[in-house]
């Protein structure tokens, strides 16, 4: 429509004026702050303006963990003017009254600068519905909603055109949108409830109607929602498509017949759309609501996990029984079934693999402080077990194991034991690497713990984790060169050189992506930052670059992770049973849950 269409002139230095201080427009000015944007918050109320202001700086710091920038200040204004000043983005988020919010753009024709983009975040009116008093159509071409729902629990935002909007614009603010931390949707045409809120709108219509009816009462209503949508993940277009679309369409002519509704929007255009044209969902080569699979074969990926065996009834039982297991699931996104490769393993917790001799390699914590840990290898079926380090020596709690199959070493932490160790793969010459243990009188231990670790041929380095005391925030990443001598690196020696990330949350296990540059790491600290995925640039030279970022939340005490180089997917487990999925975008999906178990480590055989 408007190709000519630039963004505004140096935008990255200009502030972002939110109008209305109010909950939403607290957490918008948050969003925008965290970004690294200053934000001017502009509100009649000195009460409401005070409290914005305060929300947005005892909150800002949690949003920018997901942005990874350094956040902007918050600055108060009760007039406009001042408030929109050099603005290169203006939200409105005025209380929801259509003549208020026509007052408020006519203003901002002529005070907003003459680039800046205008956003309602309106829930219930689209602003061609605000446009009355606004005479230029270059300003008509700057405005949209954009519309917000509660961060930081939902960071999702839907843009849509008030019919004059540059279509620049959008591909410009979704990319504003997706460095603010946010999800950004683009509503296609114009739309009074943009998108999930007329979902929600006819979701609460025929909940109400079930009600009124006494079909069922709240509690159970709530309960199958969270069964189907929560737990179960069910997403309605791929239900549909699973189901198949004439199946669809003959169980809603039965409502139409029934409640005498229009068959225009459902039946109709299932029947124009997608039946007539053979496309009836996933049992047919033509797809349905989205495209066909394709048709070629791609091998998926074998994952090998560790359950720990804390969460099984032997468990609960004694702690000191064995039963824990390495198991195996094919990750095909149809079924999911786990198979027992090794059974009854004292609390393993990590694993590697050799894929030229075809070993796994794992390691067994043991009960902590009887020195009882070990670790272990079989073939890949299961058979020929071997312990290559037995209980009784000088492992305490062997943790993640990592694997350098160029020297045929063994790389792995000793959680009490505050210590790195590497061995062969029989597990002869054991050399104690690292050693964190304080010699000083009545320091903790807590702090040297070594969880974490993971080997980088391309960098020549080793990393490991101290993952400090639970939820404490004093967590820590640490490396040094492949070829330090054994014992070399002791506690507080070379601190400053070693330790390339502190103040972390609770970092736990960690992995390389030497092809991207990139260092992951599953991080089981307290909320808002912990258990969570996160990963940082790697430089050069394989330390840090930039701040980390959060890659994906909501996590139940993350452990494992475990990144597949030819799909670019991580996979990850937690103690709370669950095995999940995720792209470098940070889409995340559920392979399997189950709630009798507690995984540990996580492997991608390639």
């Amino acid at each position: 429509m408007h190709p000519t269409w630039s963004p505004p002139k140096d935008y990255r230095n200009r502030p972002v004026a939110v109008l209305g201080a109010g909950v939403l427009g607290r957490r918008i000015g948050c969003i925008w702050a965290s970004a690294g944007y200053d934000v001017r918050l502009r509100d009649p109320s000195a009460e409401q303006l005070s409290a914005g202001i305060a929300y947005i700086e005892e909150n800002v710091s949690a949003y920018a963990a997901k942005t990874g920038c350094s956040p902007g200040k918050a600055y108060a204004f009760t007039t406009l003017e001042e408030a929109v000043a050099n603005a290169w983005l203006i939200i409105e988020a005025v209380p929801e009254k259509l003549p208020l919010k026509i007052e408020t753009f006519a203003e901002l024709e002529t005070l907003a600068p003459n680039d800046c983009i205008l956003a309602s975040n309106s829930s219930s009116y689209k602003t061609s519905e605000m446009l009355e008093k606004v005479r230029s159509e270059a300003v008509k071409s700057r405005i949209l909603n954009m519309h917000y729902y509660m961060p930081p629990q939902c960071m999702i935002v839907e843009l849509m055109s008030d019919g004059f909007t540059y279509d620049g614009i959008f591909p410009f603010m979704v990319e504003r949108c997706r460095e603010s931390g946010t999800e950004p949707y683009v509503v296609r045409t114009q739309s009074t409830g943009f998108i999930f809120n007329r979902l929600w709108a006819a979701v609460k219509r025929e909940v109400l109607t079930i009600l009124a009816e006494g079909v069922s009462v709240p509690e159970e209503i709530d309960a199958m929602w969270k069964t189907m949508f929560i737990t179960g993940e069910v997403l309605p277009c791929q239900m549909m498509d699973l189901i198949g679309l004439d199946t669809v369409a003959f169980i809603e002519q039965h409502y139409i017949k029934e409640r005498g509704l229009s068959s225009e929007k459902t039946v109709d255009y299932l029947t124009q759309n997608y039946l007539d044209k053979g496309k009836l969902g996933t049992k047919c080569a033509q797809g349905g609501l989205y495209p066909p699979a394709s048709s070629e074969k791609t091998e998926q990926p074998r994952l090998l996990v560790l359950d720990v065996g804390l969460a099984s009834a032997t468990a609960t039982t004694s702690i000191g029984t064995p039963a824990g297991e390495v198991l195996s699931l094919t990750a095909d996104g149809k079924q999911h079934k786990l198979q027992t490769v090794v059974p009854s393993q004292l609390l393993p917790d990590g694993i590697t693999v050799d894929r030229a001799s075809n070993r796994i390699f794992w390691t067994n914590m043991g009960i902590p402080g009887r020195l009882d840990g070990s670790v272990c290898s079989s073939n890949m079926d299961g058979s020929d077990v071997r312990t290559l380090i037995t209980p009784g020596g000088p492992i305490n709690t062997p943790k993640q194991i990592a694997i350098d199959e160029k020297a045929q070493h063994l790389y792995f932490c000793d959680r009490e034991g505050c210590a790195v160790y590497r061995c062969n793969f029989d597990g002869s010459d054991l050399e104690k690497l690292v050693s964190r243990k304080s010699d000083k009188e009545g320091a903790s231990d807590v702090q040297d713990w070594c969880v974490g670790i993971a080997v980088s041929c391309r960098y020549n380095r080793f990393y490991w984790t101290q993952k400090g005391a639970p939820k404490s925030g004093k967590g820590r990443i640490f490396t040094a060169a492949i070829g330090a001598p054994p014992g070399s690196i002791a506690a507080g020696g070379n601190e400053e050189e070693l330790c390339i990330l502190s103040g972390l949350p609770e970092p736990i296990d960690l992995e390389v992506d030497e092809e991207m540059g990139v260092l992951y790491w599953t991080d089981r600290g307290e909320l808002p930052y912990g258990n969570a995925l996160y990963r940082v640039d790697l430089d050069t030279e394989g330390r840090p670059v930039g701040k980390p970022e959060i890659v994906i939340r909501g996590l139940h005490e993350a452990i494992g992770v475990s990144l597949d180089r030819k799909s670019g997917d991580i996979y990850l487990t937690d103690l709370g049973g669950s095995i999940y999925r995720c792209n470098r975008d940070g889409k995340k999906e559920v392979l399997y849950r189950e709630d009798g178990r507690a995984f540990t480590g996580v492997l991608c055989l390639q």
